[in-house]
């Protein structure tokens, strides 16, 4: 994928170290996906391969601290990141973000043990998280969620079943948000760390969809599982929240997703037009192709500021739930219209 110079200029504000993993994931995206997201694609499988191949190359603990053994990636570099990946492969690259969120969360909120336990193994991609808030009842309502966490001694025994889960054909860490007293509503849920090989954890058929399968999407049931408070992340009233922000850097880091399949697109058309000729003139050089390329490439412009405003608010705590939908909406649009 080409880097205009739009955001070479971006990338020399970023801390040296950032550039250096911008530098990794365009080489990552050029040598591992490039090749082989065809193949994926009809294969129909999950690379987890080559997502231990990212692990490999530093680009499974973005958000994990220098000193618990992650890069420790500001989110306007990971948004780079995920454009130069989405460049070549959307789905991988949400795929490897899924999973880097999780383990991000873990570094952020979880206890010493928590962190022992599990970030070694995400950061050597031996093990892959998944993020599981929606159900077959509850997508964008989140509160309205009803698998249940209810107390049994010292013990949470969770019920309930979850669906359109990222990573979910080989997740074995699963960030798991449930309710634990319906009464107080969204106060109520909390998020729990579950293993996906423990005993009442099953997991779904994957879905068969129009496409990315390389997400490996499916989804979980939850029938009497047992776990102790240390598999709690974040307590009752935090998970919820919790989500509430994971979905808007979510949101931003999607539009800078859509922003790399465009500028992917953007350079095959533009080769393709210059090399293919007819009526005696380079395809080019019709001032029609002209317009619908240079349409693609004003919105391309407008995606990214958008998306890079958005990551910009939330690196400012500021409210990010507008800009982070508007961000998400315009460049998914955009998409959608210009490689089509």
């Amino acid at each position: 994928m080409g880097t205009p110079e739009f955001l070479r200029d971006e990338d020399d504000q970023l801390p040296a170290d950032d550039r250096a993993i911008v530098e990794t994931a365009r080489a990552f995206a050029r040598d591992h996906i490039a090749p082989a997201a065809a193949i994926w694609e009809l294969d129909r499988r999950m690379p987890v391969e080559t997502l231990r191949a990212a692990a490999a190359a530093g680009l499974c603990g973005l958000f994990v601290p220098r000193d618990l053994g992650g890069q420790g990636a500001g989110r306007r570099a990971v948004a780079r990141v995920l454009e130069e990946l989405s460049g070549e492969c959307m789905a991988f690259a949400f795929s490897l973000v899924v999973h880097n969120n999780l383990a991000g969360n873990i570094a952020i909120n979880g206890s010493d043990e928590q962190k022992g336990r599990y970030l070694p193994p995400m950061l050597a991609g031996e093990r892959i998280g998944a993020f599981l808030l929606t159900e077959p009842g509850a997508g964008s309502d989140a509160a309205g969620i009803t698998t249940r966490a209810s107390r049994d001694g010292d013990t949470w025994v969770v019920d309930g079943d979850k669906a359109w889960v990222s990573n979910g054909t080989e997740a074995d860490i699963l960030s798991v948000y449930a309710q634990t007293d319906a009464a107080k509503g969204w106060r109520g849920i909390a998020t729990f760390l579950i293993e996906a090989e423990q005993p009442g954890v099953i997991r779904e058929a994957t879905y068969s969809m129009m496409g990315a399968h390389v997400l490996g999407v499916g989804g979980f049931r939850f029938e009497d599982v047992r776990v102790a408070d240390d598999a709690v992340l974040l307590p009752p009233g935090e998970g919820f929240k919790g989500a509430m922000a994971g979905i808007d850097l979510a949101r931003a880091n999607v539009a800078a997703m859509c922003c790399g399949i465009m500028a992917n697109s953007l350079d095959v058309a533009l080769a393709y037009c210059a090399g293919r000729q007819a009526f005696g003139q380079r395809l080019a050089d019709f001032q029609g192709l002209q317009w619908q390329l240079a349409d693609v490439a004003t919105d391309l412009h407008a995606s990214r500021l958008m998306a890079y405003d958005a990551i910009a608010v939330i690196d400012a705590g500021g409210p990010a739930a507008i800009p982070a939908a508007h961000a998400k909406k315009f460049a998914t649009r955009a998409a959608q219209k210009g490689v089509a």
